[in-house]
């Protein structure tokens, strides 16, 4: 019994001496760990260090503003078709006076459409939806060249990351029509595929415009991608290819109008 009482006696000794113990929200911190100013402090206190502007907790929370400014812009749209293409195409293409065309088709049936907000095909699918008294949305991004949202929209914001402005097209359209296009048209078509082949969300119409423009990239994706076996040949169907502007407004519509 002296020897167990001695080991208590002993095991009392080598109990750290904290002070009481200090509380921040959920986190219970004792000894060194207790700070030596309070949170309050820290707010209300001058910081001569804007380093903080750069660490990625303030970049989170810059990214939670701009889906809150998205989803508070847009949750009231209504029914949509996003048009994506290149900013490169030029006024006199047969592309811009298609993209003009399909978006006068879609905003006749008091649907929104939405694109990038730049040049090219965006312009030419904004003009042709307000050109008809349409909602003409354009959401652009912050480039290293400035790239300013075209004067053809009634409803705009810039956005610095790609992956909310995105999330933005996938969420608020319920159709989608692809005319030929760069990197960036290439990179939200497969965005598009990727997340309706995986049920991450919902079927909508994909339109591939300019059946010339794709068939290279319609014969591959049969004969490499579907021939290796890395896709279904039930994904092959996921879109339809075009060269005609009212059946690409119809086909992207149709769910909207059917449903």
């Amino acid at each position: 019994m002296q020897d167990e009482d001695a080991e208590k006696d002993e095991s009392r000794e080598q109990e750290p001496d904290f002070e009481p113990p200090y509380h921040r929200g959920p986190v219970i911190m004792r000894g060194k760990m207790i700070p030596k100013e309070s949170t309050n402090s820290h707010l209300l206190a001058p910081d001569k260090d804007t380093s903080w502007l750069h660490t990625d907790p303030w970049r989170v929370l810059r990214i939670q503003a701009e889906f809150v400014d998205g989803f508070g812009a847009l949750a009231e749209l209504g029914p949509a078709v996003s048009m994506f293409g290149s900013a490169r195409t030029s006024e006199d293409s047969p592309y811009y006076k298609a993209a003009r065309a399909c978006a006068q088709e879609v905003a006749r049936h008091g649907i929104a459409v939405i694109t990038g907000g730049g040049p090219g095909i965006m312009e030419a699918a904004n003009r042709g939806a307000a050109e008809v008294g349409g909602t003409s949305v354009g959401l652009g991004i912050e480039l290293p060249h400035e790239q300013s949202l075209n004067n053809w929209i009634n409803l705009g914001m810039n956005f610095r990351y790609f992956f909310v402005r995105k999330t933005m097209f996938m969420k608020y359209s319920q159709g989608t029509v692809i005319f030929p296009g760069g990197f960036g048209t290439l990179d939200e078509a497969f965005e598009g595929l990727t997340l309706v082949q995986t049920g991450k969300s919902p079927r909508i119409p994909l339109v591939l415009f300019g059946t010339s423009y794709w068939q290279g990239l319609f014969d591959w994706i049969r004969g490499s991608m579907l021939a290796e076996g890395n896709i279904s040949p039930k994904d092959v169907n996921l879109f339809t290819l075009t060269d005609d502007p009212k059946e690409a407004a119809d086909i992207a519509m149709s769910q909207i109008l059917n449903g």
